[in-house]
């Protein structure tokens, strides 16, 4: 039985066709189909005869080296004029060098020579550096000794008349870092007892203005008077109306009356007026307060 019947059978029986065939081994149909007529002469050449053969058979599960038994290729005569398509199709079934991989390639030595040249800068200038800074020590050998010396040769009358001024200069500014530190605050000098408690405050500041203001919760008597019992105002403090601030820079004493204490807050200057006595124990409250200017 000849090569080509036996393929062309073998095909047959497997019920697949030439472009099946064509689509497995990716050899031309027309190559194809002249093995199955057992014309070999119209392949490209003896080699790629007994290739193709055995890429046929190797498609339709046959042993190659049976089916090349007596295959004699010198009696196929060699077609050069067709080795390109062949050629160009084997080319077209190698895997093709994915794009930018040459890229890739030199990626690392571009890496090693960045390296190096950012080495050898950060290298000169370090070096640089440390030049510059001997050339300084150099010029400048005796600095220290003659700071020294200038020091050595000051009469002792100077140094302690530097030494003493330096100290009036650390006093005052101690006094006034002290004076700008004092802060306004209230002092409790008598707390008052009983229903309706009056309590004596003294209330120190360092500024040349005084000034009542008022938070309110809950509506409330109060009544504002002076040392002389001058009447400075009289109202009903309501939360709905936010009160007026109260400028007492001109007088030394107050006297407050507070019909209910727990719904009202007052600050002199921003600082708040504790009740001495606590607005949950006792509504009602009256205090006396003595305005006092720090020196």
């Amino acid at each position: 039985m000849q090569i080509g019947e036996r393929l062309r059978e073998a095909r047959e029986e497997k019920g697949l066709s030439l472009e099946d065939i064509q689509q497995k081994t990716k050899i031309q149909s027309r190559y194809l189909q002249a093995i199955e007529e057992d014309n070999l002469d119209d392949l490209p050449g003896k080699f790629y005869a007994r290739a193709f053969i055995k890429e046929y058979a190797l498609a339709v599960d046959l042993d190659p080296s049976e089916v090349l038994e007596g295959f004699d290729e010198e009696k196929i005569q060699s077609h050069t004029e067709d080795n390109a398509p062949y050629a160009r199709m084997s080319r077209s079934n190698e895997p093709k060098e994915a794009k930018g991989s040459s890229f890739l390639s030199f990626l690392p030595t571009v890496i090693v020579v960045i390296l190096i040249i950012v080495i050898i800068f950060v290298g000169i200038i370090l070096y640089q550096k440390y030049w510059s800074s001997e050339d300084d020590s150099a010029n400048n050998p005796n600095d220290n000794e003659v700071y020294r010396d200038a020091n050595e040769e000051k009469p002792d009358n100077e140094n302690e008349e530097a030494e003493e001024n330096e100290n009036e200069e650390n006093e005052n500014e101690n006094e006034e870092n002290e004076e700008e530190e004092q802060e306004p605050e209230f002092s409790v000098d008598e707390k008052g007892e009983g229903t309706s408690p009056e309590s004596k405050m003294t209330y120190t500041y360092d500024s040349d203005d005084v000034e009542l203001t008022f938070e309110v919760e809950e509506e409330a008597y109060f009544l504002l008077q002076n040392g002389d019992e001058e009447t400075l105002e009289e109202t009903t403090l309501n939360p709905d109306a936010e009160p007026e601030p109260i400028d007492v820079s001109d007088e030394d004493q107050l006297y407050i009356n507070v019909g209910y204490a727990p719904g009202v807050k007052m600050y002199l200057n921003d600082v708040e007026m504790e009740y001495p006595v606590s607005a949950g124990d006792e509504n009602h409250q009256k205090l006396r307060i003595d305005l006092e200017k720090a020196d």
